[in-house]
C-alpha cells in the first residue's frame, strides 16, 4: 500500500505549551496572594480587585481554565494528530481556538477584578464570555471531530475516547448551567433558583472537576506514560471498563456536595450512593495505569518525566478515593464548610493536574525542539520541590479542617459552645502560614521549570512541521475470526460521541426532571418575600466581592450550628434567590439568619474596619463601599429580570422601585445617625446593611407569628 506524506502541525503545541507554563506562574501568584490574604490581611490592600473575595474566583479560573485548560489542548492537540495519524483538520480553526481561549481568560481575569461575577464556584464568568467560551468550545470541538473523521488510523486509541467525552460533557455542563437573564452588559441573574440553583450548580461544579480536571487528563495519561515509559497500557479491557463506568457513575455525584442541606433527601443520597462507586473505576484507571509500568521502575528513578506522573497518579488515586470518603454523611458531617475540603482538592490540583502537566511539558519539548532536555538535575530539583510544596501545603490544612469542625462542635458542660467562632478562626493561622509557604515551594518548582524548558528550547531547532508519512486507511478493513464488541465502537466517532453523550446525560436528566418538575421538591413559605429594590442592590454588592468564598447561607440541622446560627436552613426559604448563596466554605461564620443580630452601625463600622469590631479577625476592609453610590438607573431592569424570572412584583413596580429604595436607604441613615456616623443615602454600605440585615428575617418574622397564633 503506498505511503502518504504529510506533517504534523507542532506550531499549535507549542503556543498552547508556551500559554501553559505562563498561565500556571500566573495563577498561582494569584493562589498564593489569596493564600497570604488568609492571615495577613494588609495585603488586600484596601483596593477593590486586590481583595480576597475577587482574587480567589480570579486564582480559581486562571488555574482551571488558563493553566489546565490550556496543558489539556496542548496534550490534545500533540497526541491527537500522531494516534489519527492526521495532520489537525484546520490550521486556522486551530489558531482561531487559541487566540480565542487566551482572549477569554484575559477577559475574565480582567472582569473578575472589577466585580463582573455570577457568583456560581468555577463558573463566575459572566454571560458575554459564557457566549464566547461555547463558540470556541465548538471551535475546538469540530477541529478535533473532522481530524479524526480524516484519521488514517482505522483504531481510536483510549485516549481519544476520553477526549470526545470531555468535549461533549464539558459542552453540556457549560450550557445547562449557564441560562442566565441579563439585565445589562456585564450582569445577569441564574435562571434557577434556590434549591434548584444548588443543584444545577453543584452537578456542573463536581462534573467540572469530572470532565476537565480528569477525563481529558486521563487521556493524556493513556497516551503520555506509555510513550514516556516505552511500554503498552497495562490493560486494554480495563481500560474500556474504566472509560464507559467512569462517564456513566461521575455525571450522578454532584449532590454530595449538598448534603444536610435544604437539598431534597432523595438527591443527596443519589449523591452518596454514585460517589462510592466511582472508588471502583477511578482506582481501576490508576491502577492500569501504576501496573503500565511494570519492569519499568529502574527507568521511573531515571526519569524526571515519569517521576513526575508517577507521583500524579498517586494522587490521583489518593483524591478519588478521598471523594468517595467525604462522600459519606458522618465524613462529610465533619469535613464540609471546613479546610479539609481545600486540601483535598488541592491534592487533585497540585498533583494529579500539575504534576502530570509539567511530566508532559517536559516530554513534549525536547521532542518538538529536536534536543535532550536541558538539566535533568534542574527538573528532578522541581520535582522535590514540588513534591514538599504539596506536602507543606494539604497537610497543615487537613489538620486545620478537622481542628475547625472539633472547635465548631464543641460544647462545655453546661451545654455552651466552647468556642466563638473567631477563636476557631485565630487558632488554625499557623496552618495557613505553612500552607503558604508549600504553595510558594511549588510555585518554585514551576519558575524552575520555566528556565529549564528555555534553556532547552535555546539549545534545539524547533520543527514547525514535523514530515512523517502513514498508509490511508483501506475502504475495506479486514476482521480476524470474532471481533471484540467494543472493536465496533472504536471505529465509528461518530456513534461513540453519541452514546458518549447518553451515558453523560441519562444522571443529569434523571436529578433534573423531579427536582424541577415536582413541586413538593421545593414547598414554599408564605412568610418569604422578594427582596426591596435596596436589598437586591446589596445582595449584588455582597455577589460582587465575592463574600460567597468566605461565608455560607445554609444552617445544617446540627446541634452545633443551630445554637450558634438558629433555626437550621428550609429549601422554601431561597426560592428568590438568583443565584442561591449557600457557600462552600466557612472562613467566616455563616450568615443565614444574620438579619436583626446587630444593629446597621455594627455592620457599618464591621466593614470599614472589621478588627475594631472584632478583634483578630481576618476579614479585609472594603472603603470604596463608602465612596461609590448605588447605581439607581439600573434598578428598573434588576426588577423586571427578577419578574420574568417568576419573582412576584407587582405588574408596574420597576418604575417605581426607586422611591422604595430611597424611603428604606433613608431609614438606614436615620439608623446610622442615631449612632452618630453620618452616611449619604446613595452609598453602597446602606445597601449592603440593608441585605445583611434582612438574612433570615422572614423566617424569624415566621416563628414570632406562630407563637403569636399559639398564644
Amino acid at each position: 500500500m503506498e505511503m502518504e506524506r504529510f506533517s504534523y502541525d507542532n506550531r499549535l503545541v507549542k503556543w498552547f505549551a508556551f500559554a501553559t507554563m505562563f498561565w500556571s506562574i500566573v495563577g498561582m501568584l494569584a493562589g498564593l496572594w489569596a493564600a497570604i490574604a488568609l492571615y495577613y490581611p494588609q495585603i488586600n490592600l484596601n483596593m477593590a480587585p486586590t481583595s480576597f473575595g475577587r482574587m480567589r474566583p480570579v486564582h480559581t479560573n486562571a488555574v482551571i481554565f488558563a493553566f489546565v485548560g490550556n496543558g489539556i489542548f496542548m496534550g490534545v492537540y500533540y497526541s491527537l494528530q500522531r494516534l489519527c495519524k492526521a495532520r489537525m483538520y484546520s490550521d486556522l480553526l486551530g489558531k482561531i481556538h487559541f487566540w480565542g481561549w487566551q482572549l477569554i481568560i484575559l477577559a475574565g481575569a480582567l472582569t473578575l477584578w472589577m466585580g463582573y461575577t455570577t457568583g456560581k464556584e468555577y463558573a463566575e464568568l459572566e454571560w458575554p464570555l459564557d457566549i464566547a467560551i461555547t463558540l470556541i468550545w465548538v471551535v475546538f470541538g469540530v477541529n478535533m471531530f473532522m481530524t479524526i473523521l480524516k484519521r488514517r488510523e482505522s483504531h481510536l486509541y483510549v485516549a481519544i475516547w476520553f477526549y470526545l467525552a470531555t468535549w461533549v460533557t464539558v459542552a453540556m455542563l457549560h450550557i445547562v448551567n449557564s441560562f442566565e437573564m441579563p439585565f445589562s452588559w456585564m450582569k445577569s441573574y441564574s435562571w434557577y433558583a434556590g434549591v434548584q440553583d444548588a443543584l444545577v450548580q453543584w452537578w456542573y461544579g463536581h462534573n467540572a472537576v469530572a470532565f476537565f480536571l480528569t477525563t481529558p487528563y486521563l487521556g493524556l495519561m493513556y497516551y503520555f506514560l506509555p510513550k514516556a515509559a516505552n511500554r503498552p497500557v497495562y490493560s486494554y479491557r480495563l481500560s474500556i471498563i474504566h472509560f464507559w463506568a467512569l462517564i456513566f457513575i461521575y455525571i450522578w455525584a454532584g449532590p454530595h456536595h449538598l448534603l444536610y442541606t435544604a437539598l431534597p433527601d432523595w438527591a443527596q443520597s443519589l449523591g452518596v450512593v454514585f460517589s462510592v462507586m466511582l472508588i471502583a473505576p477511578s482506582w481501576g484507571g490508576m491502577l492500569n495505569g501504576l501496573f503500565t509500568l511494570r519492569g519499568a521502575w529502574d527507568k521511573v528513578r531515571e526519569e524526571p518525566v515519569l517521576k513526575f506522573m508517577v507521583v500524579a497518579i498517586t494522587c490521583y488515586g489518593m483524591a478519588t478515593f478521598e471523594g468517595p470518603l467525604l462522600s459519606l454523611k458522618n465524613v462529610n458531617a465533619i469535613a464540609h464548610f471546613s479546610d479539609w475540603i481545600i486540601a483535598h482538592v488541592h491534592v487533585g490540583a497540585l498533583g494529579w493536574n500539575g504534576f502530570l502537566t509539567f511530566g508532559v511539558l517536559y516530554w513534549i519539548i525536547p521532542k518538538m525542539y529536536n534536543t535532550p532536555l536541558y538539566s535533568k538535575k534542574l527538573a528532578g530539583t522541581h520535582f522535590w520541590i514540588g513534591t514538599i510544596g504539596i506536602i507543606l501545603y494539604a497537610i497543615p490544612l487537613y489538620w486545620a479542617g478537622f481542628t475547625q469542625s472539633m472547635m465548631w462542635k464543641q460544647f462545655t458542660a453546661e451545654g455552651q459552645l466552647q468556642f466563638q467562632f473567631l477563636e476557631t478562626v485565630t487558632h488554625i493561622i499557623p496552618m495557613y502560614v505553612t500552607r503558604s509557604i508549600g504553595g510558594a515551594l511549588y510555585l518554585a518548582g514551576a519558575v524552575v521549570m520555566v528556565y529549564n524548558l528555555y534553556k532547552t528550547m535555546k539549545a534545539g531547532s524547533f520543527m514547525a512541521d514535523e514530515a512523517t508519512q502513514a498508509a490511508p486507511i483501506p475502504k475495506v478493513i479486514p476482521t480476524h475470526g470474532k471481533e471484540h464488541w467494543h472493536r465496533w465502537i472504536e471505529k465509528r466517532p461518530t456513534q461513540l460521541l453519541i452514546l458518549s453523550f447518553v451515558a453523560v446525560a441519562i444522571g443529569g436528566v434523571l436529578e433534573f426532571v423531579p427536582a424541577f418538575l415536582v413541586k413538593s421538591n421545593v414547598p414554599t413559605i408564605s412568610s418569604v418575600k422578594p427582596y426591596t429594590p435596596l436589598e437586591l442592590h446589596g445582595r449584588d454588592i455582597y455577589v460582587r466581592e465575592g463574600c460567597y468564598t468566605c461565608h455560607s447561607q445554609m444552617v445544617r440541622p446540627f446541634r452545633d450550628e443551630v445554637a450558634r446560627y438558629g433555626e437550621y436552613s428550609k429549601a422554601g426559604e431561597f426560592i428568590y434567590d438568583h443565584p442561591f448563596q449557600w457557600g462552600s466554605k466557612r472562613t467566616g461564620p455563616d450568615l443565614a439568619r444574620e438579619g436583626g443580630k446587630y444593629p446597621d452601625s455594627w455592620h457599618y463600622n464591621h466593614m470599614l474596619d472589621p478588627q475594631s469590631m472584632s478583634p483578630g479577625s481576618i476579614m479585609p476592609s472594603y472603603p470604596w463601599l463608602f465612596e461609590d453610590e448605588i447605581d439607581t438607573c439600573v434598578t428598573p431592569a434588576k426588577i423586571t429580570a427578577m419578574q420574568r424570572l417568576g419573582v412576584p412584583y407587582e405588574k408596574g413596580y420597576a418604575d417605581k422601585a426607586n422611591k422604595d429604595l430611597a424611603l428604606q436607604a433613608n431609614g438606614i441613615r436615620i439608623n446610622l445617625k442615631m449612632d452618630k456616623i453620618e452616611t449619604p443615602v446613595n452609598k453602597e454600605i446602606v445597601a449592603l446593611i440593608a441585605y445583611l440585615q434582612r438574612l433570615g428575617k422572614d423566617i424569624k418574622n415566621s416563628q414570632t407569628a406562630e407563637k403569636s397564633e399559639n398564644k
